[in-house]
């Protein structure tokens, strides 16, 4: 093995970090949510870090260009007439992408949000659909954090964080970003990099992802410190192809932006608006321009691209200000700031006053000021009783003023309307669950699983919910879930081994748990295989 080269012994090395993860011990009445704390991943990063590196080097393609990253040796057959597939193929780059993301979760803070989850994914799949990607399988991992930043990882991961919703002014200007990144997607940029790059070195790689890695999860100086000097030190070369695949993302993205009816000219407004943010940053840039520099010279290009868009009228929608206003919201440190804040831009004759006056009813939710909230939010509701937000944060409301059976039956009447809704069964699970009704809450939730079955918050609920109810074999099915999308398949085994002690005399739940075990050892075998 040449130095700087990752073997399929490193590549493996990302499912074996679960004695280092902060969910070592569950008990049915400890809140599972609080045990992930900031702190303890501090303390952990380093140690976890040291043992997915490697792997994270295979595939986060998106924040330094290609780097070799395998041996042509330990490669499988190529996809004919695909040169980029005969480094990495199309199932390669998916495996592990998700390989990648089950040990991503478990170190960052991911937004808890099922209404801002609701838009953004919807956002994302329908610029998906004009998008030039052919996998239509994506995931959405929103970050609450409130820096400028999003990636794209093999495997159709697609990362955000809070922090855009700040800066951006309109939707476009944020679906912008997203169509950059689906741009590296299908223009599968790890692998073409990975193939124009396999004799170069992987120091400087390995030493950018680490402080990503740390900056991301952490948020130290230290972080943007080690990412400043990584990419002060990149070679030259690698700087090129950088910038090609940026251009290249540019150019696709604004194609999409055009196809899904969208105005192009946001694009350059967006760039135009995180290189002004500079001025506000001192020595510490938004993340995202590390990662995708900004220049005078790239605005003037998406700016004249745009130009050659036919004219048009774009509708913009309201709904993004009340998703930016949550946003806001949530990552405020203090909701007095933010309650003054808002007050602030009422006085100055806002540009979207719902949104203004709905982001000081959630302020004033946060603060415990229930009454102020509700003598806001009673008017908008009043003036749009279909809109959705209004609806949800009415729900935030009663269950802040534990109202749960009247919060129950609006919940209710609005599920028969929309019996699929994410963010509404979400919501009626947490009312019935702070009512202590915890059976009908797992049942609730249960059958949001079978839903969002990749959706590691909805497992945390459920085995908290079960717990409470005494189901004891529940709780170990579904922390076992959970353990697997953060791949800790060691304590995933665990988890069903417990479960199909408890159940062996029902021979068909028995049967289910078994087969799950064997699932389980199928994933480590297919990882193994990459």
């Amino acid at each position: 093995m040449k130095p700087g080269h990752i073997s399929t012994v490193e590549i493996r090395n990302i499912i074996r970090y679960s004695d280092a993860h902060p969910l070592t011990l569950i008990r049915p009445q400890d809140s599972i949510l609080k045990s992930r704390n900031q702190t303890a991943a501090k303390q952990t990063s380093h140690k976890i870090l040291a043992r997915f590196l490697p792997a994270m080097a295979l595939s986060l393609f998106l924040f330094v260009p290609g780097q070799p990253a395998v041996e042509a040796a330990e490669i499988k057959l190529p996809v004919l007439g695909d040169s980029a597939s005969g480094i990495v193929s199309k199932q390669q780059e998916y495996e592990l992408g998700r390989t990648w993301l089950k040990a991503f979760r478990s170190r960052v803070r991911e937004h808890d949000d099922p209404l801002m989850q609701q838009y953004l994914e919807q956002l994302l799949y329908n610029l998906a659909t004009y998008s030039d990607l052919e996998d239509p399988r994506l995931e959405l991992v929103i970050i609450n954090n409130p820096t400028m930043n999003a990636f794209a990882v093999p495997g159709g991961v697609v990362g955000f964080h809070t922090g855009i919703f700040a800066l951006a002014e309109n939707e476009d200007q944020m679906a912008s970003v997203l169509a950059h990144e689906l741009a590296h997607l299908s223009q599968r940029h790890f692998a073409r990099g990975l193939e124009a790059q396999r004799s170069s070195s992987m120091v400087n790689l390995a030493g950018l992802l680490a402080s990503l890695v740390i900056a991301a999860t952490a948020g130290g100086d230290a972080g943007m410190a080690a990412i400043t000097t990584a990419q002060a030190i990149a070679m030259n070369d690698q700087l090129r192809y950088s910038r090609s695949n940026e251009q290249e993302a540019d150019r696709m993205g604004l194609q999409t932006m055009e196809r899904a009816n969208r105005d192009p000219g946001a694009v350059a407004d967006m760039f135009a608006t995180l290189l002004k943010s500079m001025r506000y940053a001192g020595s510490r840039p938004p993340e995202f321009l590390l990662t995708h520099p900004v220049t005078e010279k790239r605005i003037a290009d998406a700016r004249g691209r745009a130009m050659g868009s036919a004219m048009r009228h774009y509708p913009r929608n309201p709904e993004f200000h009340l998703m930016k206003a949550r946003a806001l919201i949530a990552i405020s440190n203090n909701p007095k700031d933010a309650i003054k804040r808002f007050n602030a831009e009422l006085k100055s004759n806002p540009q979207n006053p719902e949104a203004t006056y709905y982001g000081l009813a959630l302020a004033h939710i946060k603060a415990g000021n229930y009454q102020q909230a509700r003598q806001i939010l009673d008017p908008l509701l009043k003036d749009n009783p279909y809109q959705l937000s209004f609806q949800y944060s009415d729900l935030e409301l009663d269950i802040a003023l534990k109202r749960y059976d009247q919060g129950l039956a609006k919940a209710d009447k609005l599920l028969r309307l929309s019996p699929n809704s994410y963010p509404l069964t979400t919501i009626k699970s947490e009312i019935l669950w702070q009512a202590h009704r915890y059976e009908e809450a797992g049942a609730v939730l249960t059958a949001l699983s079978r839903m969002r079955p990749e959706d590691p918050m909805i497992w945390y609920r459920l085995a908290e919910v079960r717990g409470l109810a005494g189901n004891i074999s529940g709780v170990h099915e579904a922390r076992a879930e959970y353990f697997i999308l953060v791949g800790a398949f060691d304590k995933a085994r665990e988890q069903l081994t417990l479960a199909v002690k408890l159940v062996a005399a029902d021979f068909k739940r028995s049967a289910i748990v078994r087969q799950r075990i064997r699932d389980v050892a199928a994933l480590e075998d297919r990882i193994e295989k990459l």
